[in-house]
């Protein structure tokens, strides 16, 4: 059945939260704020956080530099999945991606539905693995945030969620 098998321990996930904002700060950033207390309440580990500007060579940077890094196993984004001139987040994301994960678009669409109706058409929200890690391109709404984490992220992010998740697959997204 699915759910949470609870004769599993759980097992926390090392996130870096980037913000992707031409005008945000970190004392407006609420999206941000809200994945990084969405995450921590839930038991995760926030190992870094940073803000860039809508802007392709910023947002790789920041991505490849989390790549390298051995205590950062999922990245969250949030901000620039629009579909403006501005809005490159995805770009930037699939330049570093090695499998792209069309269902987490597909469900972060479903779910955003329920409270938007159809204006998430215009979401390019987005999940791929990279080196061995995922990123989650969010929109930077922070309702998209919550929405995101509350009703997928929370569950594919958590090793006991049953019949299956990202987290007990994390040892294996860079096997041969």
């Amino acid at each position: 059945m699915p759910g949470i098998d609870e004769t599993i321990a759980f097992r926390p996930v090392r996130i870096a939260v980037l913000t992707v904002s031409d005008t945000r700060t970190f004392e407006d950033d609420t999206s941000g704020a809200t994945l990084v207390e969405l995450a921590a309440s839930a038991g995760h580990e926030i190992v870094d956080r940073k803000l860039v500007r809508d802007d392709r060579s910023e947002i790789r940077a920041a991505l490849e530099g989390w790549l390298a890094r051995r205590d950062v196993e999922v990245v969250l984004t949030t901000g620039g999945t629009g579909v403006t001139g501005r809005d490159v987040t995805p770009e930037a994301v699939l330049d570093v991606a090695d499998k792209q994960l069309p269902g987490f678009g597909e469900m972060f669409r479903w779910v955003s539905m329920q409270n938007i109706g159809t204006a998430t058409i215009q979401s390019r929200a987005l999940g791929v693995t990279a080196r061995g890690k995922y990123i989650f391109a969010l929109p930077g709404s922070t309702g998209a945030c919550r929405d995101a984490w509350t009703e997928i992220l929370v569950h594919q992010l958590d090793i006991r969620t049953r019949p299956c998740n990202f987290a007990e697959l994390l040892p294996r997204l860079d096997e041969i």
